[in-house]
């Protein structure tokens, strides 16, 4: 069995476990430790450094580590929601520097758009594919041919003079009380305008909200088939591993 680690670093929680890479399932049960606070590169670097521990990892395996941030080779351009002293951090000198272990980084919308291209909703589909995390923002990822095209940031693309997100992340809706309809409405002037900036072959649809695609789903019109994601909460953990593996 090929395996590989996966770390899913959050504003709350930082979760881990191995995955097997022939299925993209975890190999293990999911280990979870709280976000230490201030969540400084060397506090959040010693938690990952406890989840390998606690999860027995094999010496030689590859680590991913999905983080909450735009990364430039590895470097991070910007910090919402973890501590600021991160900004200029690169992700796998610091974490090697305070574990001794060598990881892999990527942005945590990134992880989980690729996770449900190479196993969930997109698995098999070929061209153009936007997968959306719909939160308390907007996140993205951008997949051409199985290729990811990372730190798009599409939750912040301007419509009608507004961030999208600030109009149709799960968190609007929840706040402002919208009902399914309107905030479908919301939805629907968003993916049109995705649709009409990138013409994708698929998007998927992740983010706690995708277990009620039934009631705004089938409620947008677009030529681009639209589809709820599959994985979840654990497609931080599995894409982080994933591209750990291909970074080998």
């Amino acid at each position: 069995m090929a395996l590989a680690f996966g770390v899913d670093v959050g504003g709350s929680g930082i979760k881990g476990a191995l995955v097997d890479l022939e299925t993209g399932e975890l190999a293990q049960e999911r280990q979870k430790i709280k976000t230490p606070i201030p969540a400084t590169p060397k506090a959040v670097a010693e938690v990952i450094g406890e989840l390998i521990r606690k999860c027995e990892v094999p010496e030689g395996t590859p680590i991913g580590v999905a983080l909450p941030a735009p990364q430039r080779h590895g470097t991070v351009m910007f910090m919402a929601n973890l501590d600021q002293s991160w900004v200029g951090v690169n992700v796998c000198d610091a974490i090697e520097k305070y574990t001794g272990y060598k990881v892999t980084s990527v942005n945590d919308a990134d992880a989980a758009g690729y996770a449900e291209v190479a196993y969930g909703a997109a698995k098999d589909n070929h061209g153009v594919v936007i997968v959306t995390t719909l939160g308390t923002g907007i996140g993205s990822a951008l997949v051409v041919d199985g290729v990811l095209v990372p730190n798009t940031e599409l939750g912040h693309i301007e419509i009608d003079g507004h961030d999208a997100e600030q109009k149709a992340a799960a968190s609007v809706r929840e706040k402002k009380k919208l009902s399914w309809d309107k905030w479908a409405k919301r939805l629907q002037k968003y993916y049109s305008t995705l649709q009409m900036l990138f013409t994708p072959d698929l998007f998927v649809v992740g983010g706690g909200v995708s277990r009620h695609h039934e009631k705004f789903l089938p409620k947008l019109d677009l030529k681009t088939p639209i589809k709820p994601a599959e994985l979840r909460n654990t497609a931080g953990i599995v894409g982080a591993a994933i591209l750990a593996a291909k970074d080998k």
